[in-house]
């Protein structure tokens, strides 16, 4: 199968140099990446999540590797873009990368175990996860499992993921590795998921799956780490594909249901139905009713303690963050927002106009954040993939460029 523009555009004949240009690159960022994970597994090593650190140079070997991919998936972009290529081939590539992490332990984050934690609340516990805190039950295993700083906190995740959680706490029991491999496998599958939809939502649908799939920072934190993250990516980039189609109603739901996981999506969606103005009464309408039945069964489940989940984390500061970058030269926080507030006009003109610009947005959201973690690099990636804006595309990579040695103990 070829990668062919719907928009007509001519695309360079692949060679053959070039197509085994193109496969060597790919395997570049499978062995690195491979290379990143043993690093991971070697005893005493600090990136193993919750692991006690007898020795940096497992931590620095990861680290190269990890950056290595990153330039090597850099390159490999620059060789596709504007190549005809097997789309195939480029999605089995991505298979792999984003599956190798599975070998390797629990990476650089112990979040799986809150969803576990949260989920026992309310399924073994009988309690609303909004309303009582972790550490009430101290003596549950997935509260011990879990990062002694969050143990105070109340859920701050939707409902649909606080429901979902639920059901897996039911499903995986009380065995922390059994729940860790789940929602890891789940964040991986989650990826593949992304990676076709990114495929079918973009005008260049091979570029598009490896800018998603390809990407080593998002398979350490999804398939290594088992991030919810994830989900909500699937649900945007799967609204955006059916919206496409003239599936406007399906797509309102698939919006419905990215918000019931965390709020970001709520920011996007007026400048989707703005470029989208045909669609956007039917759309926006079944957003509404989906919204609606999300918060019905939400009261039902969980009273009104579920609302908090909607706030941003505006009292918690990550060193990664804009704001605490501005903070470390003096300068005053709130400037991070001034780059979204500038560019609004120019987003909302352009939406009007046809063209949402969801990638550039979300990397501004991002940026104006006090609150940033590594793997929210899935907020911005998909959504610069699918469209084409190379301002998008450059910013998406520099983000994750960014971000790639965050919560890397060295």
């Amino acid at each position: 199968m070829d990668d062919h523009s719907p928009h007509g555009a001519e695309q360079a004949p692949l060679s053959p140099g070039r197509f085994i240009g193109f496969r060597l690159l790919g395997g570049g960022v499978i062995v690195l990446l491979a290379v990143a994970v043993a690093a991971a597994s070697m005893p005493g090593s600090p990136v193993r999540a919750g692991a006690t650190e007898l020795s940096d140079a497992p931590g620095i070997i990861f680290l190269a590797a990890l950056a290595g991919a990153f330039v090597v998936y850099a390159l490999a972009l620059l060789v596709l873009l504007g190549r005809r290529c097997s789309l195939v081939a480029v999605c089995a590539i991505a298979a792999a990368i984003q599956l190798v992490p599975l070998a390797g332990p629990l990476l650089l984050s112990r979040d799986v175990n809150a969803y576990w934690a949260y989920g026992r609340i309310a399924e073994d516990h009988g309690a609303n996860p909004y309303a009582a805190a972790p550490a009430r039950f101290a003596a549950d295993p997935a509260v011990g499992a879990m990062a002694p700083g969050w143990r105070s906190t109340d859920s701050v995740y939707g409902p649909v993921f606080t429901a979902a959680s639920a059901g897996l706490a039911e499903a995986t029991g009380s065995t922390a590795e059994r729940s860790t491999f789940v929602y890891r496998a789940l964040a991986a599958l989650g990826m593949l998921v992304l990676v076709g939809l990114a495929a079918s939502a973009a005008p260049r649908r091979a570029f598009a799956a490896a800018f998603v799939g390809w990407n080593p920072l998002l398979a350490v934190h999804f398939a290594g780490g088992g991030h919810n993250d994830v989900w909500i990516a699937v649900f945007l980039v799967g609204a955006l594909a059916l919206a496409a189609r003239g599936r406007a109603s399906v797509s309102g739901v698939s919006w419905a249901l990215a918000a019931g996981l965390k709020w970001v999506p709520l920011v996007l969606l007026p400048l989707s139905l703005l470029a989208r103005r045909r669609e956007a009464l039917r759309t926006g309408a079944w957003f509404a009713a989906g919204a609606g039945a999300i918060a019905a069964g939400a009261f039902a489940l969980f009273g009104t303690a579920w609302i908090t989940a909607l706030l941003p984390f505006a009292h918690r500061h990550a060193g990664y963050a804009l704001p605490s970058r501005l903070a470390e030269l003096g300068l005053p926080g709130w400037l991070a927002v001034m780059p979204l507030l500038v560019a609004a006009p120019w987003l909302v003109r352009s939406a009007r106009r046809g063209r949402a610009r969801l990638g550039v947005t979300s990397i501004l959201m991002l940026c104006a954040s006090p609150w940033v973690l590594p793997w929210y690099s899935v907020w911005v990636v998909p959504l610069a993939a699918v469209e084409e804006d190379g301002l998008a595309w450059v910013l998406a990579l520099a983000v994750s460029a960014y971000l790639l040695p965050d919560r890397v103990p060295l």
